[in-house]
C-alpha cells in the first residue's frame, strides 16, 4: 500500500525544483502522474483496477534534465525505479536483450528496498543477538555441572565464589564495555556462514530462459549446505558481518517477496531512455534492415507497456499499473515514427526546452547538488576552501553555452567538462602544494585564462570541451 502522507502535485514540483532548473511543464506532468497513483490506491470502488497510469513521453535534447526528473521522482515517491536504454534491445542482432529483463530488474530493486526496510525494523533485535555472539566469543559462558539444580555458593562479604557466578559477572562487565564501544579494536574469532557455490554452471544453459536458469541456480544453491567459516576480525568488523546475518534470520523472505511484488506493481517506475533510437525514422540512413529490427523491439515493448504478466524468480508480476516514462532527443526521427500502438501507450507528451545561459548560471548555484557545491565538498575534504565569485559563475555559464552553440549541444553536461578543465590543476596540487586551511578563489579572470586558448582553437576545444 502506498503511504497515506503522499505529497501533493505542488509539493512534488517544489521537491523537484531543489535539483532541476526550469522544465516546469515536465515537472508538472510527472507530479500529476505520481499523485494519481495515490489517488488510484484510495479509490474504494471496483473501478480501481481499471484506472491505468498515464505514461509520459519526454522529448528534448541530451542534458536538459529528462533522466534527472525520472530519477528524482522515484526518490520522492520512495518507489522501485529502473532505467534502461531502449537501444540495448537492438545490440545483439534482431532480438537483442530480453525486454522483460527490465521488469525483472524492477522486481529485484523492489525486493532490495523492502528487505532494507524490514531489516531496519528488526535492527535493534538483531543488534542484541549480535552483542551476545560477540560476548560469547570474548567470554564464553560457563555451564554449571549441576545443571537443573540451584547452585549453592559460599559468599564472603557479598562476593560470589562460584565460577559460574564469577563468569556471569565478568560477562556483564564486558557487555557494558561492548555497549560503550570500548572493545571495537579487540580481535575475536567468529563463524561466518558461507553460501553454496554461486557459480553453478549449466550445460546447454543457452537453451533455457533466464527465469528458469535463476530458479534452478537458487534451488541448487539452497541444497548445498552453508559451511561456517572461522574468521579472526575486530569486534567492529564482526558487528557488521553478524548484523547482516542476524537481520536476515529475523525477516520472513516470503513476506518480503509478496510485498515487493505488490510494491513494484502499484508504485514501480520504469524509465526507457533513448526511445528515439528504436523509432523507424532513425534507421533511414542504414536502409531497410535496421528499421525491421527497431520495429521488432517496439512490438516486444508494446505488451509490457500495455500491461502483461512477467515471470520473475520472486513470482509473477503484472505490469498494468507500472508507470512508464520514455525519453528521447528525436533529432533524426519524430515521435510519430514509433508504431501507432506504442505511441498510444504514451498519451502525455512533454517537450523539454533547451537550456539558456541564465539557466546555466542557476544550475551552477541553486540546486542542492549543484556542481559548484560538489567541488567545494571535495576540496573541503582536504581542508581547503573553494570560492566562486559572481563573475566566475557568469563566465563559466557563458563559455558552456557558447561551446554548446558552436559544437554538439550536450546541455548541462557541458558545465562539468568546463569546470573540470578549470579545477583539475588545483585538485592535482592539493594537498602537496596547496595546504589545508588554504582558500582558492575562482574569479572571472582566472576562468578566462584557463579557457581562452581552448575557446579560440575550435579544433582543440572540440576534443577537450
Amino acid at each position: 500500500m502506498l503511504p497515506s502522507t503522499y505529497l501533493t502535485p505542488q509539493q512534488i514540483v517544489k521537491e523537484l525544483d531543489k535539483y532541476i532548473i526550469g522544465q516546469y511543464e515536465a515537472k508538472r506532468n510527472v507530479a500529476i502522474a505520481l499523485r494519481n497513483r495515490w489517488r488510484r490506491m484510495n479509490v474504494d470502488t471496483e473501478i480501481q483496477g481499471e484506472i491505468i497510469p498515464n505514461n509520459i513521453l519526454m522529448i528534448g535534447a541530451t542534458g536538459v534534465g529528462k533522466t534527472e526528473i525520472a530519477r528524482r521522482l522515484a526518490k520522492i515517491a520512495d518507489a522501485p525505479f529502473v532505467k534502461v536504454e531502449a537501444s540495448k534491445f537492438t545490440e545483439v542482432g534482431y532480438v537483442g536483450r530480453d525486454v522483460e529483463s527490465m521488469v525483472r530488474d524492477l522486481v529485484e530493486q523492489s525486493v532490495n528496498m523492502v528487505k532494507a526496510k524490514k531489516k531496519e525494523e528488526v535492527k535493534e533485535k538483531a543488534a542484541l543477538a549480535v552483542e551476545e555472539i560477540i560476548l560469547d566469543a570474548l567470554i564464553p559462558p560457563m555451564r554449571s555441572k549441576t545443571a537443573g539444580f540451584p547452585v549453592t555458593t559460599e559468599e564472603t562479604n557479598g562476593t560470589p565464589t562460584s565460577d559460574v557466578e564469577l563468569n556471569e559477572r565478568t560477562r556483564n562487565l564486558f557487555r557494558e564495555k561492548i555497549k560503550n564501544g570500548e572493545l571495537e579494536d579487540r580481535k575475536i574469532e567468529i563463524n561466518i556462514k558461507q553460501g553454496g557455490n554461486p557459480g553453478v554452471g549449466m550445460i546447454g544453459a543457452g537453451m533455457m530462459d533466464e527465469v528458469s536458469m535463476m530458479n534452478l541456480q537458487e534451488m541448487l544453491s539452497g541444497m548445498m549446505p552453508k559451511k561456517p567459516k572461522k574468521r579472526k576480525v575486530t569486534v567492529g568488523e564482526a558487528r557488521k558481518f553478524l548484523l547482516e546475518e542476524e537481520s536476515s534470520k529475523l525477516i520472513d523472505m516470503d513476506e518480503v517477496k509478496e510485498e515487493a511484488i505488490r510494491r513494484a506493481e502499484d508504485a514501480g517506475i520504469i524509465f526507457i531512455d533513448e526511445i528515439d533510437k528504436i523509432a523507424s525514422g532513425s534507421g533511414k540512413k542504414g536502409g531497410g534492415g535496421p528499421d525491421v529490427s527497431r520495429e521488432g523491439v517496439q512490438r516486444d515493448l508494446l505488451p509490457i507497456v500495455e500491461g502483461s504478466t512477467v515471470n520473475t524468480k520472486y513470482g509473477v508480476i503484472k505490469t498494468d499499473h507500472v508507470l512508464f516514462i520514455a525519453a528521447g532527443a528525436f533529432h533524426i526521427s519524430k515521435p510519430s515514427d514509433l508504431i501507432p500502438e506504442l505511441q498510444g501507450r504514451f498519451p502525455i507528451r512533454v517537450e523539454l526546452t533547451n537550456l539558456t545561459k541564465d539557466d546555466f548560471v542557476r544550475i551552477l548555484t541553486e540546486p542542492k547538488n549543484a556542481l559548484t557545491k560538489q567541488y567545494q565538498a571535495l576540496f573541503e575534504a582536504e581542508g581547503v576552501t573553494l570560492q566562486f565569485d559572481k563573475g566566475a559563475i557568469d563566465e563559466i555559464a557563458t563559455t558552456a553555452f557558447e561551446v554548446n552553440a558552436e559544437m554538439e549541444n550536450i546541455g548541462a553536461r557541458r558545465l562539468q567538462t568546463v569546470l573540470s578543465k578549470i579545477l583539475n590543476e588545483f585538485l592535482y596540487d592539493v594537498p602537496d602544494k596547496i595546504n589545508a586551511e588554504s582558500t582558492i578563489l575562482i574569479d572571472q579572470q582566472l576562468v578566462k585564462d584557463k579557457l581562452s586558448g581552448l575557446i579560440k582553437n575550435k579544433d582543440l576545444s572540440e576534443y577537450i570541451l
